[in-house]
């Protein structure tokens, strides 16, 4: 049985790590993970995500966005704009990569790594196509959320409260194709029984739209 294909990867001066992984069958798009603080490419939520993705046919990246030195400065993990440098970066490299030159990328983030995705995606409009958001807080973004042209998915659990409301008024400031979804009894990690199932038929219905070769772009 053909399984997916995930290997260790290194991006950049930092020496950033990743997990590259490639689904099976042929790449619809590669989508590039956004960790929220304190979690990283070994995060069994995105994990899971991640999976869901790949056997949908899209490629995953699940990066540590910070080097372990850097980690230890408990500013850089809520430092958007190097969160969203550091996406750029791995953009760069996905664009230059055998495997995944070819690809339409998205940007999957969480927490917030949802923040630094907006940015990111603000910064390189023209080759970011789709963003999703999970409990995500895209009020960090700022300004940036202005300027976001991807079509952007935000997905928020209907017990956290805060937070959703944070992102009702994010979202009533990104300009492009949008989409709010409210996920029934899921808090803010999405721990409940199916919520993060729900997350990933969300997300890949998402990124399917928006990342393959016969969608925009």
């Amino acid at each position: 049985m053909t399984r997916d294909i995930v290997h260790p990867v290194e991006i950049g001066p930092q020496r950033l790590q990743g997990l590259l992984g490639m689904p099976k069958n042929r790449s619809e798009g590669l989508v590039i993970f956004a960790h929220g603080s304190g979690s990283g490419r070994h995060s069994p939520r995105n994990n899971h995500v991640a999976a869901g993705l790949r056997s949908a046919g899209l490629a995953t990246l699940l990066l540590d966005l910070l080097s372990p030195e850097e980690e230890r400065d408990r500013a850089n993990i809520f430092d958007i704009p190097l969160l969203a440098e550091r996406l750029d970066l791995a953009t760069d490299w996905a664009a230059r990569a055998a495997e995944t030159s070819a690809l339409h990328v998205g940007y999957f983030g969480a927490s917030t790594g949802a923040a630094a995705a907006l940015v990111a995606a603000a910064k390189g409009a023209a080759r970011v196509h789709a963003v999703v958001s999970r409990g995500g807080r895209p009020d960090l973004a700022g300004s940036a959320l202005e300027r976001v042209r991807a079509p952007t998915l935000l997905l928020v659990g209907s017990l956290d409260e805060q937070v959703l409301e944070l992102n009702r008024e994010a979202y009533e400031r990104l300009p492009g194709e949008k989409e709010l979804v409210v996920v029934p009894g899921a808090g803010h990690l999405f721990e409940e029984p199916g919520t993060l199932d729900q997350v990933v038929r969300q997300a890949t219905l998402w990124f399917g739209r928006y990342l393959a070769a016969r969608g925009g772009g």
